[in-house]
């Protein structure tokens, strides 16, 4: 019983934290299109959803230079990061 407890208590605390991260086909196509729109691109893995929108991880740009990219839920750039 005391495993049962345990394992239900883990996977409560994990369900919303993996909901939040969830990113569909659709959304990923948002984020890609927006990314070629200004000659960027990355890893559709290094997409972590965020309560106001994305960070986007290792985003690489034309001339090759390297960026961390905030989105909002608009997918509009609200921030970005030279790396």
């Amino acid at each position: 019983m005391k495993h049962l407890l345990t394992l239900a208590v883990a996977t409560l605390i994990g369900a919303p934290a993996f909901a939040a991260g969830h990113l569909d086909a659709e959304t990923v196509e948002k984020i890609e299109a927006m990314l070629a729109s200004i000659e960027c691109q990355m890893d559709p893995d290094d997409i972590e959803v965020e309560e106001d929108g994305y960070d986007l991880d290792d985003v690489i740009c034309k001339g090759g230079n390297q960026f961390d990219i905030k989105l909002d839920k608009a997918f509009n750039e609200v921030s970005r990061r030279a790396e």
